[in-house]
């Protein structure tokens, strides 16, 4: 899809904010960070809802207003749903909360740093007082796949005290189908070039001068064990939750994972209370997810079935990449509900 040339265009305005929870984390990245906001236009965000985009592994909020080929970015997407009445006007934040690692969960780790905190207690008010939009019972969160995730955990931990309505795409839910054993051992066989040494494989990949797609995907697992069993005494604070003579699960650690799965997290009383709150809540995946991310999602919803928590739940038939058509649906509903 093109850009709709006949609908107004919104304004997106880059701004910087110096993360003071942000300072001295242990991966030495930068504090002062960038977010974009979208405006739609005719407005100046003030009395509009507020929308946070969490983006996926790799990336960070900014790549979702940069030019797009062949299509939209969220902007131009936003510019098209506003401007032909699908979705009544909204702001839209982008963060940036790309790591060292590659990405993020949106989660306090002492290794990757308190980017909940910093999401929560810094980016909504600095947003909020900037251009008069949000508050509460008027914020939303959503994002795809990491990003997905984010928002999952935030409206599980977080519905209706910060956020009031959250939607997932392709978010990361049901560990075991997710992270297995394979993976990890996959891991191990591309650590054998770096002498079993995650520090060596680390310092390597980022000297350069290219990266193979196997790099990204065992950097992906070592943010993930930065984000959900952080070590301060590691290099960059990454362990394994596997032997990694024997790949054998270390049950200690891989509890401390799965601590984190929103399959585990929506059992408890209180995240049911929380998801009770949103005023909507929507997950989505595709069904030919090539990260199994589809078994955790419908062992997700029978679940919130089961709990009798409202929420809406779809799948299309995909897999995991290039699905940013999806928000045409989640966009107008998350809109609609917080207006």
């Amino acid at each position: 899809m093109r850009k709709d040339h006949d609908v107004p265009a919104g304004t997106v305005h880059s701004l910087w904010l110096d993360g003071e929870c942000l300072k001295n984390n242990l991966l030495g990245d930068p504090s002062r960070r960038r977010i974009d906001v979208y405006v739609p236009a005719g407005h100046d965000g003030r009395n509009l809802p507020l929308l946070v985009d969490l983006v996926g592994y790799t990336a960070g909020g900014p790549a979702h207003t940069n030019w797009k080929n062949y299509g939209e970015n969220v902007p131009e997407r936003l510019d098209r749903l506003i401007g032909t009445g699908a979705m009544p006007p909204v702001v839209v934040a982008f963060p940036d909360c790309f790591t060292r690692l590659g990405g993020n969960q949106y989660v306090d780790s002492a290794a990757m740093g308190p980017w909940e905190t910093f999401l929560i207690r810094e980016m909504l008010p600095f947003v909020e007082e900037r251009f008069g939009c949000g508050g509460d019972g008027r914020r939303g969160v959503f994002g795809k796949s990491s990003g997905g995730y984010g928002a999952m955990v935030h409206a599980l931990r977080h519905g209706g005290s910060v956020w009031s309505a959250a939607a997932s795409h392709s978010g990361d839910v049901g560990f075991e189908y997710l992270y297995h054993l394979g993976e990890f051992a996959g891991a191990l066989r591309h650590l054998v070039d770096h002498t079993m040494s995650i520090e060596a494989f680390l310092r390597k990949f980022e000297a350069g001068p290219k990266a193979k797609d196997k790099d990204w995907h065992v950097l992906m697992l070592l943010a993930q064990a930065a984000s959900f069993d952080p070590d301060p005494s590691q290099f960059y604070g990454v362990r394994l939750p596997v032997d990694l003579q024997t790949c054998e699960i270390i049950e200690e650690r891989w509890s401390n994972w799965l601590r984190w799965d929103p399959l585990r997290m929506v059992d408890r009383s209180e995240c049911q209370e929380n998801l009770r709150k949103l005023k909507a809540f929507y997950i989505d995946c595709g069904d030919i997810d090539q990260y199994n991310m589809v078994y955790g999602s419908r062992i997700l919803r029978r679940k919130l079935e089961t709990a009798g928590i409202p929420h809406t739940y779809e799948e299309f038939h995909d897999d995991h990449s290039s699905v940013d058509y999806r928000m045409d649906i989640s966009l107008p509903l998350l809109a609609r509900a917080l207006s």
